[in-house]
Formats: C-alpha cells, structure tokens, sequence
C-alpha cells in the first residue's frame, strides 16, 4: 500500500454522495482492499447472496476484476456484476500512479423490474440461496436509470479529483514506486533505458518491473512511451511555435521518423494533424 486515506473526512464525502444518489459507495485502497463505505452495511441483496461461499467469493472476483479494468483504462467503468446489478469505479490517481479506487453499486438499474428481476434470476440460479427471498430484496430495490447511473458515475469521477486536492488521501512519499515516477517525468528528455534506472535506484531489473507492473499498471517501457505521448500531445497543443522535430526530442525520441510512427500508432493521427485538429478545437 503506498497511499494513506483520512478516514473521517471521507466519511463525510461519501454521506453526502449517497445522499445525492441513493447508491451505495466504497473506497478501495491501491490494493484492491475495502477501507470505507457508506452506508456501512450491505444491502440486503448483497447480505444474502454472500451467504453462499461461491457467490461471495464471485463478489470480491468482480471487485478485483472491476479494479483492474479501470486502472487499465485510466478511467470510470461501469459494468454488471457477476449477480446482474450495474456497478462503477474510477481509479484515484496522484501523478500517473493510482492509489486507490471509488466505487458504487449495487445498483438495480432496468427498463422495469420485470425484466431486471429475470436476469438477476438468471444470474444467480447456481446459488445456495434462497432465490425467492434474494428476488425479493432486489424487488424492494429503487428502479435506477441508466442516466441516473451514468451522472452518478461523473459525480464519482469528480469526488476521486477532490480527494486529492483536498488532501483527503496522500502518498507516502519514500515509496520507490513515487521516486520512480518522478524521475521519470522530470527527465523524459533523457536516455531513460532499464539499466539506467536500476543504476540510479540501485535496484535490479526483475524487481523494476515488478514495481511498474504493481504500481502503473504496465511495463515500464510502456509507461514511459504513455508519458511522453502525453507530453508530446501536450506540447504539440499548448505551444504550436515549436517545430515538430523539437517536439520530438524534447519528449525523448531521438529518431524523428520514430516518434511521427510511434505517435501516430498511439494517438491516430501525425503530430502535424493532431496539431491542427486542436488549433480547430480552440
């Protein structure tokens, strides 16, 4: 864990969320651990079906899987879970590192509750459950929009920024993982290869990669590449003076072919199309 949460602060901010939404929220550390959520308890769709070890053993799967996509994709997933409720997560980031992760559910979000308590029966007909009951309590449940989802999600994406800023969650800033990073983002001009980082944190290969698959989510010459894909697209908007071949190396591509290829495979576009695409755009 390489993140710290003030509990009693955010216990407030998740209050106010559900109050808002009626929709349960919970806050996972970079761990994929539960810390805090509101309101504490379960519903009583949930109490039921975690009667069954294999269906809460699905729950926490989900959870993880849930987790995993999100920092994958760097935003808010929203998805159905293993039991037919809809649910959502959005990482917490700090820098390009994430550490933790807002989610909601479960939500019991149908064009009606005909056709939801069907596949929700459908879902979990394997169970050692009483089905009746478990129907029963995702029928006292309120009808959720898919709107209503899909606003609450924003709502959540906003939160997971506020934390940050309002220093409701920090990093424990010794961590090699942060130094790592920092390094990385302060000197992307620079040769940046694995040996040259395993030199300057005097570690080796093996437990480098180890720390950017744990704690970026990829390789680390990908999370390289991302982040001078993102300071190229960054220069290339905000200082449409600059020749593109200084682009390109200030972001670290010696080879200016290269970086119009590896842009272009990344982004969709050429540096020079991109360019203009965002001049449109102001």
């Amino acid at each position: 864990m390489i993140s710290t949460f003030n509990l009693d602060k955010l216990k407030k901010l998740l209050k106010d969320f559900y109050t808002i939404t009626q929709i349960r929220i919970t806050v996972f550390n970079d761990s994929f651990q539960e810390l805090v959520a509101y309101p504490e308890e379960r519903s009583s769709f949930c109490r039921l079906l975690r009667q069954d070890p294999a269906a809460c053993a699905a729950c926490d799967a989900s959870d993880r899987r849930a987790c995993e996509t999100a920092s994958r994709r760097s935003s808010t997933y929203i998805y159905r879970c293993h039991a037919g409720l809809t649910e959502a997560i959005t990482p917490i980031y700090m820098g390009n590192i994430p550490v933790g992760y807002l989610f909601f559910g479960q939500a019991f979000s149908y064009p009606d509750h005909d056709n939801g308590l069907a596949r929700i029966r459908e879902c979990c007909q394997d169970y050692q459950v009483d089905l009746d009951r478990l129907l029963s309590a995702c029928n006292s449940q309120p009808l959720i929009l898919d709107e209503v989802v899909c606003s609450a999600s924003h709502i959540m994406q906003a939160v997971a920024s506020y934390l940050c800023l309002e220093r409701m969650v920090s990093l424990r800033q010794k961590d090699l993982p942060i130094q790592i990073d920092e390094y990385i983002q302060e000197h992307l001009a620079e040769d940046l290869s694995a040996p040259r980082l395993c030199s300057r944190f005097h570690i080796g290969k093996t437990h480098l990669y180890e720390i950017s698959r744990q704690n970026y989510g990829m390789g680390i010459g990908e999370h390289i590449r991302a982040l001078r894909m993102e300071r190229a697209r960054q220069l290339l908007t905000e200082h449409p003076e600059l020749p593109i071949g200084d682009v390109a190396e200030l972001c670290g591509f010696s080879d200016y072919n290269y970086f119009i290829t590896a842009f272009r495979r990344e982004v969709g576009a050429s540096p020079r199309r991109y360019r203009k695409e965002r001049e449109g755009l102001a």
